[in-house]
């Protein structure tokens, strides 16, 4: 069901709200100096459950802030029909951030990476050939509107303006990185600022060598690094551009994320503590990504390119906080350098999750895959998957050829992204395009 929202405005001197905006070199809280102390944590990755848990885990590490993306594809599956229930509610999971006394960073993309299945923009969009993503296309931006509108009308009164947790909403997401097109991040500031309000402070981020690219006059700015990056190297072109500017690092690498055949990644704890550390002895703000990364369930996780690099299910990038939410040695290093800057005792760490047992058990049925299979549709050509309304797992190309020779080698342009070829029934091979193959052998 599609959400309207009447666009709305109220202003941070209410009784009932704040203030939260750029000062002299400094954020100020309802006018007080203000260090964000940030926690990237993405609701869709955990299961609901478990969301307060991990917000007291961060809050018991020292900060004071969750920073979230706002992944579209999990809201809009398809066209018009808008889904916030369960685990796709993301104004319960804002209240239990202000329920634990913990301001809220929003980031609704449209764009957000974040190793997510397209970035979060919905498969849907492809079926509109033509198309241009992340541009100035009519159909795209309309669209994106429509979803701002809904994510707006879901937050409605969790602003700092109305009295709740949310401080500041990001416009696209390191924009530099893909492309310079300045009228299109302020198409998509003008959106954010139309749906969620005039007073709502709105930052962009992007790199420390890229973000004069598309940085519009009237956003603030924040860079983007990681574990080991020199602090005072990564600012000097933001101080330089902006002496006055407040500082933060809106993603703050603790580890990184895992591909498909390749090793477990890590980052030393050593690293992320120095750069935490040089930050806050500067009154620099930071986000820490991610704080805990949880688990991309279903068709969820994504791919990078060039290269094609497919992420696996979990996201635990060795993150302070493990996959399953255990506190690890990383966490509680960095918890104790945290407690040197806050103005109280730490709350204590909550006790984790117990762990269910799975006890043995034996499959005593079996349904062969040719058996159960759909009937087929004809076509005169392949079609992708989404001109077939499909925009996750499998699907089944059948065709038939000509009696051929042995050792004959079937070819098959672009497989995408993993194809298993059989030939009469008969598994014959698979074709995956992370090693580009195309081609098999003794069909």
């Amino acid at each position: 069901m599609a959400v309207v929202l009447a666009c709305f405005s109220i202003s941070s001197q209410a009784a009932s709200g704040g203030s939260f905006r750029a000062g002299n070199g400094n954020f100020l809280l309802n006018g007080e100096p203000y260090v964000v102390k940030a926690a990237e944590l993405h609701y869709p990755r955990i299961p609901r459950p478990y969301w307060d848990h991990r917000i007291k885990m961060c809050k018991a590490m020292g900060m004071n802030t969750i920073c979230l993306y706002v992944f579209w594809n999990i809201h809009e599956q398809k066209p018009d029909c808008f889904d916030f229930s369960g685990q796709n509610d993301l104004a319960e999971f804002i209240r239990l951030c202000r329920a634990n006394d913990m301001k809220v960073i929003l980031r609704p993309g449209p764009y957000v990476c974040a190793e997510w299945e397209m970035g979060g923009l919905p498969w849907w969009l492809l079926k509109k050939k033509d198309i241009r993503l992340r541009e100035n296309d009519h159909y795209f931006l309309e669209r994106v509107d429509k979803f701002q509108k809904a994510v707006a009308e879901q937050i409605r009164g969790l602003t700092i303006a109305d009295g709740g947790p949310i401080i500041m909403v990001q416009v696209e997401n390191e924009y530099g990185s893909y492309g310079i097109d300045k009228e299109y991040v302020a198409n998509i500031r003008d959106m954010i600022r139309r749906n969620f309000g005039d007073e709502v402070t709105l930052f962009q981020c992007d790199w420390s060598s890229n973000f004069l690219d598309n940085g519009l006059d009237d956003l603030i700015w924040t860079i983007n690094f990681g574990t080991g990056a020199d602090i005072e190297q990564q600012f000097a072109p933001l101080r330089e551009a902006r002496p006055e500017s407040p500082l933060m690092c809106s993603e703050f690498r603790s580890g990184w994320f895992d591909k498909w055949g390749a090793n477990h990644e890590t980052r030393p704890a050593s690293d992320m503590i120095e750069g935490i550390r040089s930050m806050l002895d500067r009154g620099i703000a930071f986000s820490l990504y991610m704080a805990h990364g949880g688990t991309n369930w279903g068709h969820w996780a994504g791919a990078n390119s060039p290269g094609f690099a497919p992420d696996v299910t979990s996201y635990d990038y060795d993150a302070p906080i493990s996959e399953a939410g255990l506190a690890t040695p990383k966490y509680h290093m960095l918890r104790r350098v945290m407690a040197d800057y806050s103005s109280g005792k730490l709350p204590k760490v909550p006790a984790s999750v117990p762990a269910v047992e799975v006890k043995p058990f034996e499959f005593s049925e079996a349904a062969p895959l040719f058996a159960n299979l759909p009937a087929p549709k004809t076509d005169a050509s392949i079609r992708t998957m989404e001109e077939y309304d499909q925009g996750f797992g499998s699907i089944l190309y059948r065709t038939e050829l000509p009696e051929l020779a042995d050792g004959v080698i079937l070819t098959v342009s672009d497989p995408h992204d993993y194809a298993q070829i059989f030939v009469d029934g008969k598994y014959t091979g698979t074709l995956d395009r992370r090693n580009g193959e195309r081609e098999l052998a003794g069909v």
